[in-house]
């Protein structure tokens, strides 16, 4: 158990590592996927804060959170935040998680309302 947590660490850090050499003091979109629900935000690295957040879980809800259908739906609101803080280029942070399924359908979904990255 021990060496996975410190895989999934160093993969983590590892593509960290490589999105703060390309960002040039662009902020951070940074996705997080649960069993459950994803989760994206804006972060400024150069303050350490977050400036816009958007997540799948919604209280009260009895849709599927963890679809891909949700991801699109979040790809889009974090778009329509980003755009409305005046944020019009990120950086996409897909953490130890591959480009692939909802961590994909979130990029895409934030691309097509505009944020460029």
């Amino acid at each position: 158990m021990k060496d996975k947590k410190i895989r999934y660490e160093f993969r983590k850090q590892r593509t960290r590592r490589n999105v703060l050499a390309a960002a040039h003091g662009l902020p951070r979109l940074s996705v997080h996927r649960s069993l459950k629900y994803v989760y994206a935000q804006v972060v400024d690295d150069s303050s350490g804060k977050t400036l816009v957040s958007a997540t799948s879980f919604k209280k009260g809800s009895t849709k599927c959170a963890k679809s891909v259908d949700a991801a699109k739906a979040v790809g889009k609101e974090i778009a329509e935040k980003a755009k409305k803080a005046g944020i019009e280029k990120v950086v996409f942070d897909r953490g130890a998680y591959l480009y692939h399924g909802r961590v994909k359908a979130l990029a895409e979904s934030a691309r097509s309302a505009g944020l460029k990255f």
